[in-house]
This record gives C-alpha cells, sequence and structure tokens, in this order.
C-alpha cells in the first residue's frame, strides 16, 4: 500500500518556504517512514525568487529520493491593481485553487493531510471539497495568530479607524495593544487588504488545526486565550500546535539593496552595491571595527558567534527565533507585515530588546541619533539593557528545553505526527515509531 503523503502548499518567499520544506522533513523523521511528503509548487513571480526556490528544490529532490515530491502547479496571470503583499499572495493562490485541487485528486499516494502556509487560506475550497484534514502552517507568533482569529470580531466592534480609537485594542492573552503596533495595511479599513485580515481570521476557523513555530513556554497567555476560545468570541478554535523554536561598539552591518519588484508580491532585498548605498569613506571610517556584509548573510551562524552582543532585526519570527535561540537581545526595527506587532511583543511582554522609536509616516525611519542611544542602551553598562540581556538568556533556556526530549514542543510534535497519520487517515493498525 503507497505511504499516505502530507500535501504542502507554501508561498516563495524563502521565510516561507524554506521552514515549510523542513518542517516536512521532520514530519518524515517523526513518522518513522509511515508518511511522505508532496511539495505543490507555485511558479514565483519574479525572476530572483524563482532561482532561489529552484536550487533549494534541487537540493532537495537530491536528498530526498522518494520520500519528498515536487510537484509543479501551472502558471497563472498575476494580478497588478492589488493594494497590498497580503492581497496579491492570497489573489494568486484563489487562481491556483482549481490547480491545488486536481493536483491532490491525482495524487498516487492516499493524502493525510494538507498543510498550507499563512497565505493560502482560498485553498481550503479544494481540501474541503476533497474531505482532506488541513492544516495552517503558521510561520508567525501566536500573538499574531490570536490577532487573526481577533480580527472578525474588532471589525464588527470597532466603528472608526484603529488609530483614531481612545485606547489600546483588546486582543485576550496580549498586552493592551496599541493601533501602532498593528501591521501596516489594518490600519487603512476601506483597502481590499484589510479585508483579507477579516477573511482570513473567519476562515481559519474551518482549519483543522495550526502549526507554529513558536514554544508553550515563550507564548504562554496568548495560547491559553485561543484555546479556551477567548479570541474567538467563546467559540473553540482550531488546536494550536506550537512546535518551535525551529530555527562605538563593533557591529557587523547585513546591508541588502532594494526589493527586486515590490509589484509582485516580494519584499526580498537584492544584493547590495555599497558604493551606492553608502556615505562616501563610510568604510574607511568603520575599518577595525566594523563589517558590512552586502549579501545574504549565515545569520544563525553570526547569532551563535561569542563576539555577537546585539541584534538590529526587521521582527521577522524566524529572526526573532533564531536570535533568542541564541540568547541575544534585540534592537528592533520593524519595516512591515506582522513586524510592528512582534516589536511590541518583544519590548513590552517578552523583555528581551530595547525600544528603538521608528517613525512609520517617514518609511519606518530611524534617526541616527535614536539609533546611537539605542545601541548605547544595549551593549552599554545601563539598566536597560542589562535587563534585555538576562531575560533573552532566559528565554534562551527555555527554548531549549522545550525541544529537548521531555520537551514541550517535541511532544507537541509527536502528538501532531499521530494525529495526521493514525487519525487522519484511519490507519489504525500501525502507529508511527517515535525515531526522529
Amino acid at each position: 500500500m503507497a505511504k499516505p503523503t502530507v500535501v504542502s502548499l507554501p508561498v516563495w518567499g524563502a521565510g516561507h518556504f524554506m521552514p515549510m520544506i523542513e518542517f516536512g522533513k521532520r514530519l518524515l523523521r517523526a513518522s518513522g517512514g509511515a508518511l511522505s511528503a508532496t511539495v505543490l509548487l507555485m511558479p514565483a513571480p519574479t525572476p530572483q525568487q524563482a532561482s532561489l526556490i529552484a536550487d533549494h528544490v534541487r537540493r532537495e529532490e537530491a536528498a530526498a529520493g522518494d520520500d519528498i515530491r515536487f510537484q509543479r502547479l501551472p502558471d497563472v496571470e498575476l494580478p497588478t491593481d492589488h493594494t497590498g503583499i497580503e492581497e496579491f499572495i492570497s489573489r494568486v493562490v484563489r487562481s491556483h485553487v482549481p490547480h491545488v485541487r486536481a493536483a491532490i485528486a491525482g495524487l498516487e499516494r492516499p493524502p493525510a493531510a494538507l498543510v498550507f502556509n499563512i497565505f493560502c487560506t482560498p485553498a481550503l475550497d479544494a481540501s474541503r471539497e476533497l474531505a482532506v484534514p488541513t492544516y495552517v502552517y503558521f510561520t508567525s507568533a501566536g500573538a499574531m495568530l490570536a490577532l487573526f482569529l481577533r480580527t472578525p470580531a474588532l471589525d464588527v466592534e470597532v466603528a472608526v479607524e484603529f488609530e483614531e480609537m481612545d485606547g489600546p485594542l483588546d486582543v485576550p492573552g496580549l498586552l493592551p495593544l496599541p493601533a501602532s503596533a498593528l501591521p501596516d495595511t489594518m490600519l487603512q479599513r476601506k483597502k481590499s487588504t484589510y479585508e483579507w485580515y477579516v477573511y482570513t481570521g473567519r476562515r481559519y476557523m474551518d482549519v483543522t488545526g495550526f502549526i507554529v513555530n513558536t514554544a508553550a513556554e515563550l507564548e504562554p497567555s496568548v495560547l491559553a486565550a485561543i484555546a479556551d476560545g477567548r479570541c474567538t468570541g467563546g467559540i473553540a478554535a482550531p488546536t494550536v500546535h506550537p512546535i518551535g523554536p525551529r530555527s562605538g561598539h563593533r557591529f557587523l552591518w547585513v546591508l541588502r539593496g532594494p526589493p527586486e519588484d515590490s509589484r509582485h508580491g516580494t519584499r526580498d532585498p537584492t544584493d547590495a552595491t555599497l558604493d551606492e548605498l553608502l556615505p562616501e569613506g563610510f568604510l574607511e571610517r568603520t575599518k577595525g571595527r566594523g563589517l558590512v556584509w552586502p549579501t545574504r548573510a549565515p545569520q544563525a551562524d553570526i547569532l551563535a558567534h561569542a563576539a555577537v552582543g546585539g541584534f538590529v532585526t526587521h521582527c521577522g519570527w524566524n529572526s526573532i527565533l533564531e536570535s533568542l535561540w541564541f540568547g541575544v537581545p534585540m534592537l528592533p526595527w520593524p519595516l512591515g507585515a506582522e513586524q510592528h506587532m512582534n516589536a511590541f511583543t518583544l519590548v513590552a511582554a517578552m523583555g528581551v530588546a530595547v525600544p528603538l522609536e521608528v517613525d512609520r509616516k517617514r518609511g519606518n525611519f530611524v534617526e541616527a541619533a535614536e539609533l546611537e542611544r539605542a545601541v548605547r542602551s544595549l551593549m552599554g553598562g545601563g539598566e536597560e539593557g542589562r535587563k534585555a540581556r538576562e531575560k533573552a538568556l532566559e528565554l534562551k533556556a527555555i527554548c531549549r528545553k522545550a525541544v529537548e526530549e521531555s520537551g514541550s514542543s517535541l511532544a507537541t510534535f509527536e502528538k501532531l505526527t499521530e494525529e495526521i497519520f493514525w487519525t487522519n487517515t484511519k490507519n489504525e493498525s500501525v502507529k508511527p515509531n517515535k525515531s526522529r
């Protein structure tokens, strides 16, 4: 009998695509060979992204053999009149729904589940029609999932723009949330990208469960609020499976160029031309105490180095988890998407960061004097930096304990593997073994 297969539908951004592939490989190991994986590939919209994904797929195909199959979906027409990246990707996915349906229906191996990316909610139409259990692989924090689930109710409860409210938003499990921490695309409620948040939060109630790259100990109040139905008006939400984390002063500056083509749903930077981006003489003036890296950097290796005492981060969740894994405190410089909310969480809830004043109305601009103040606070001997360093080391221990043999994330992952294989496939004669 053919092995049941877990079908994945990632999007093309590196921070979304690669974690989903790693999750699939980890799931296969946890199943002890009882499961296989099928990855449905939507064509990337830009040459840079297409090349990056193609290189990664070639490496995975060479290493994985027949256990992981990659199936390329047909091209679709790309929207040109979208109001934001979220809407762009959602509309591309919607155009792919017939192809996703046909791909799942035509599989040689019985589908055990569909796991789709945070942006791929329209694919739920295909999996429900085929009666395939469906999970969201949520690449952001549990706090952002709580906001998604709460958004349909907030849309009804709040009559004005969120920035015009007298006080903060109420999202159960989170500290009172100022409008300044919301994603940019939630701040203009008349735009269709805002409607994407409402639509997604509503459709999330129809999935089988959420696979979240966090640890129960990192966000206990948030995960409890979701589990108790407090984010969804007392209605039980789908189960959350926290399986992560996975992944004057001296400085290393990873400097990248502008995005290749923001019209096509990407904020991925290009390699920088230093002469065009840096002030004249900058490299010479900082020689001996600074290094500027103009291409994609091995971030985890850098954060693991003993010389690194702080991380100026754009507040992508994957980068945050890497910093926490190595116990490195942060300076949050959010640029878009949910990153302002992650920055709020780092400072107000986790206490692992020194706040940085970012002017959203000027394109997330930070004054030089403000950056200097924050760096000195983090790296110097002051109380603010000391507390952030201590908390970062505390969360480092929590992250590592979560993925140990008896840790919460490992136990959750084993339960998820059994749920997908044993329950969803109704195959009660064999349980996946616990080998990893």
